[in-house]
């Protein structure tokens, strides 16, 4: 369950990296793929949820640092929420 980075581009062109505790990311995002904001926002969630479940089955409590990263990416998607545009997933790294 390695630790896992992810860079994004929100629509307004910066760039932030993101964490999860688990590899998890890798399976609902691309490198150089853009998606939609809802697309998004759902693709992380499922992520950072079945993070924190990882997390919980190894060590017997959820991850709050997941579940702390999705309430940033849903607080910085509700600025882009009715603007449209797309989010880009720049990079996964371990």
């Amino acid at each position: 369950m390695p630790e896992t980075y992810w860079t994004v581009r929100w629509p307004d062109g910066t760039e932030e990296r993101l964490y999860s505790p688990s590899s998890v990311v890798a399976e609902l995002f691309e490198a150089g793929k853009s998606y939609p904001i809802d697309d998004f926002q759902t693709r992380s969630r499922i992520a950072m949820e079945r993070a924190s479940n990882r997390v919980e089955r190894k060590f017997g409590f959820a991850c709050s640092s997941a579940m702390a990263q999705l309430d940033r990416i849903e607080t910085r998607i509700t600025q882009f929420k009715y603007a449209g545009g797309e989010i880009a997933c720049l990079d996964i790294s371990q």
